[in-house]
């Protein structure tokens, strides 16, 4: 009989690895296909390939989804200034809808039965897997190891050693997720609350002591250029990062509410999503109408908490984008940024489409496009409503 074909959603790490060589002597084929979003590089990902085929890979694939991530999803971020609970850039939980749409892509593409990942039944990246997977194939099987059995570490490095594989599986004193659009870093003080993560938890360990300038050149609300050199933005993004964190910058501690219900706590170090998100914010503000920035406020944070809740498939999805998308036609210019041990400074802007136009008026100095009457008269209409409900309702 011939094996079925499976799609293992593979890290390299010991939950995946263990969930591989499981699978693979239950008769399936396994596929283990790694998404790149820009936590692994060409060495990395040789060796993943080495490992997975000694444990019993079919095939190992790695799938470049650096320009998928960003089209789908983090220029959407950055229009939207989104930032969980005013923290967090949704680091990893973004990652992983892209990870499971790619691995379910791959799937129909071999005709696969079904289709794995390594997730617990604790934390939140099960619901997204399992969320992408049952809307885009209601028909492929999913399957989940670690979950359905409730696996302890030391379960899972037993097996494999009684499978022949001696690779070594202490468990790190962190936890480390990188990407494109930040690194997550969990460790015991994570798991309280009122610990912060020691310097040495921080994967970028600072090299900067002294201050830097960057410009920073947005068309359309997209980074197309840094100090005046244009590029893509995926690779302006890596590029400010590789910049921004040898002075600490972007690091923080987010506390928030789990899909599942309970509250967690995560480190971070995000130093080119912060710049990106706070640098484009203060454009806006310079750019965009008083409604726009309201409205854009609303909705970027209500595309946030879905994205984050494992709804990306969901119809208003596309309508939100839509929106965000469209808000961004005057977004141009250059930020001035100064990078800083541990912060930055936003100093200003320069934009053809800056509505503090000196024509019309400075703040809080002299009017040019009304009199002194019209002011006036506008005051006083403003307050009407006011004094109507105080007249009727003195006596109260």
């Amino acid at each position: 009989m011939e094996n079925k074909k499976l799609v293992l959603a593979y890290s390299g790490g010991l939950d995946t690895s263990y969930c591989l060589m499981k699978l693979s002597k239950e008769d399936y084929e396994v596929h283990a296909v790694t998404i790149n979003t820009g936590g692994f590089d060409k060495l990395q990902i040789n060796d993943m390939e080495i490992k997975a085929l000694q444990m019993g890979a079919h095939i190992f694939k790695s799938i470049d989804a650096l320009s998928s991530f960003y089209q789908k999803i983090v220029k959407y971020l950055i229009y939207g200034n989104v930032l969980r609970n005013n923290t967090y850039p949704l680091s990893v939980s973004a990652e992983r809808i892209v990870h499971a749409i790619e691995i379910i892509e791959y799937a129909k593409s071999i005709g696969a039965n079904a289709i794995a990942h390594g997730s617990t039944g604790a934390g939140n990246d099960q619901v997204r897997f399992d969320l992408i997977f049952q809307v885009m194939a209601p028909d492929i099987e999913i399957i989940t190891p670690i979950r359905d059995f409730q696996l302890s570490r030391e379960d899972e490095i037993s097996y494999l050693k009684e499978n022949g594989v001696e690779l070594k599986w202490e468990k790190a004193q962190y936890s480390i997720n990188e990407g494109l659009w930040g690194t997550s870093v969990g460790g015991k003080e994570t798991l309280t609350s009122d610990e912060s993560l020691p310097e040495s938890a921080y994967p970028s360990q600072i090299s900067k002591k002294t201050t830097e300038e960057v410009v920073l050149d947005f068309q359309k609300g997209e980074l197309v250029g840094i100090n005046g050199e244009m590029d893509s933005p995926v690779k302006n993004i890596l590029k400010l990062n590789q910049q921004a964190k040898k002075f600490g910058i972007g690091r923080d501690t987010h506390v928030g509410d789990t899909i599942i219900g309970i509250k967690g706590r995560v480190g971070f170090e995000a130093a080119a999503p912060l710049i990106i998100i706070k640098a484009h914010h203060l454009l806006e503000k310079h750019t965009l109408s008083k409604w726009q920035q309201f409205q854009k406020e609303q909705l970027g944070n209500f595309y946030g908490m879905l994205l984050h809740e494992g709804q990306y498939l969901d119809p208003v999805m596309r309508d939100l984008e839509v929106f965000l998308a469209n808000s961004q036609n005057t977004v141009n210019g250059r930020v001035y940024v100064t990078l800083q041990p541990y912060r930055f400074e936003l100093k200003g802007i320069d934009s053809p489409n800056d509505l503090m136009s000196a024509s019309f008026g400075s703040y809080g100095e002299i009017n040019k496009g009304w009199t002194a009457e019209d002011a006036k008269g506008f005051i006083k209409i403003m307050s009407n409503q006011n004094k109507i409900y105080q007249h009727i309702n003195k006596e109260k």
